[in-house]
């Protein structure tokens, strides 16, 4: 069967894609719910989107939002508004994600900060050597180029 043979059954399945969306895209589309990898990029999309939509929030210890936020907090409340649950701290969220190399990070997975075997710090990646992250008392939530090279990589499955 070829790609526009599968046009019509496609475009029942997408819902809202259109013969010119599915063509642009070489014959195939990526539907919700039909691939681990689509749906896990979805997520981390939306977890990624609302740390950046809180920029500019004030840190503070022990805070999970939705006004003040630590560093563990932030990305617990990204991605449990983004429709997945993780633990409350920072090594207890490396201990839950996929590991991914460097080479193979993508925006959305989280960034951990570590001194020997000990994570201290998470952010989430944002893409070109840059974390969202809620940084320390005094600070607020933003942007920054990550500063070391002692860092880790978890995707959230």
């Amino acid at each position: 069967m070829t790609a526009l043979n599968r046009v019509p059954s496609l475009m029942v399945r997408a819902g809202t894609a259109s013969a010119l969306t599915i063509a642009a895209v070489g014959g195939s589309i990526v539907v919700p719910g039909l691939s681990p990898d689509a749906a896990a990029a979805t997520t981390a999309t939306k977890a990624l989107k609302i740390a950046a939509s809180k920029k500019g929030s004030p840190y503070r210890y022990g805070a999970t939002g939705p006004r003040r936020f630590d560093c563990s907090g932030l990305t617990l409340y990204a991605f449990k508004k983004a429709g997945k649950k993780l633990p409350r701290t920072a090594a207890q969220q490396y201990n839950k994600t996929h590991h991914v190399s460097a080479s193979h990070r993508k925006a959305g997975d989280l960034v951990f900060f570590h001194s020997g075997s000990s994570v201290y710090h998470v952010g989430i990646y944002a893409g070109k050597g840059k974390i969202w992250h809620a940084p320390k008392t005094g600070d607020v939530v933003r942007l920054q180029k990550i500063w070391t090279k002692s860092v880790w990589y978890g995707r959230v499955s």
